[in-house]
């Protein structure tokens, strides 16, 4: 079983809203509302592409029973703890605007409930996959991962870390199957600008130096990069398309890659499917469906052939 960690879900409220204005009244064209959080997005693409999961996390107040319906919804099996004070938090997405965004804080998580989201690691065994993703809710210390990853230590579970900064160096010692920063939050590690591809090759062979089996680069438009551990190196620009919405093409990116090595065990196809599956979403208005990926799939095999 995959199990995908959301220790911070949210209510995402995406918008579009032409010719915006600030200080202004400023009125949708248009609006969705999606159950959101790093995990709970690779547990939705995961799904589409026929890859049952878990979703794991902490959820409250109403806004968490709407996620936990919508997740549902989605056909993805949900293990949530609830919180007992706070509300699960609402992120506001401005989709005409690439990258803005106004997050919520979340609910703050109590020790009691620490312990209860760490119990139900504990009947994780060999081949199981945890995918722990995003950032870290109040109450809940930044060592979080590592002492989670330290508690499956000698299990066979396969794990996956996809967060910035300490989070991720923090995992790097308990020797993470995957680990998939995007250009920024590599660079932001070891001070340097990453601006192309060939850049950030270095660098992700230094996360492997400190523990990381894995390295899967996302660089936005410009394709990814994966370093893994049997020496392949994978480097490809996306095949073109517009930009719609680049929330979650990360995530989406994880899933296609995790399902890509579950069906071949093939670290380059791995790398197909992840290109795939993150181009696919960034070019749709929410998560990409199992046909766009598949479709984009085709290109990016199409435009790797032309290349060698």
């Amino acid at each position: 079983m995959i199990y995908t960690m959301t220790l911070n879900p949210s209510l995402d409220y995406t918008v579009t809203v032409d010719d915006f204005q600030l200080g202004m009244t400023n009125r949708t064209e248009k609006e969705f509302l999606f159950p959101g959080g790093k995990g709970i997005n690779v547990s939705t693409v995961l799904t589409r592409l026929g890859i049952q999961s878990t979703a794991l996390g902490f959820l409250g107040g109403f806004t968490g029973d709407e996620i936990l319906r919508m997740t549902r919804e989605r056909g993805i099996l949900c293990d949530f703890i609830q919180v007992k004070e706070g509300a699960s938090r609402i992120n506001v997405k401005l989709q005409s605007i690439e990258g803005t965004e106004i997050n919520g804080k979340g609910p703050v998580i109590r020790e009691a409930e620490r312990e209860k989201i760490m119990r139900k690691l504990e009947f994780l065994k060999g081949k199981d996959v945890l995918i722990l993703a995003g950032s870290v809710p109040q109450g809940l210390s930044p060592s979080i991962y590592s002492e989670m990853l330290s508690l499956l230590q000698g299990k066979g579970v396969l794990t996956v870390v996809d967060a910035a900064g300490q989070l991720l160096l923090s995992s790097l010692p308990y020797r993470p199957f995957l680990v998939k920063p995007n250009q920024h939050e590599l660079g932001e590690l070891f001070g340097v600008s990453l601006e192309d591809r060939e850049q950030v090759v270095p660098y992700a062979k230094k996360l492997q130096e400190r523990g990381a089996r894995n390295v899967l680069v996302s660089l936005a438009g410009k394709g990814a990069v994966l370093v893994a551990e049997d020496g392949t190196v994978c480097s490809q620009a996306p095949p073109a398309g517009e930009l719609v919405n680049g929330v979650g093409a990360g995530d989406s990116m994880v899933a296609g890659f995790l399902a890509g090595w579950q069906e071949s065990g093939d670290y380059r196809e791995a790398f197909r499917m992840g290109l795939a599956a993150g181009t696919a979403s960034a070019y749709s208005e929410y998560l990409a469906e199992k046909e766009e990926i598949l479709e984009m799939y085709r290109k990016v095999r199409e435009e790797e052939n032309a290349v060698l």
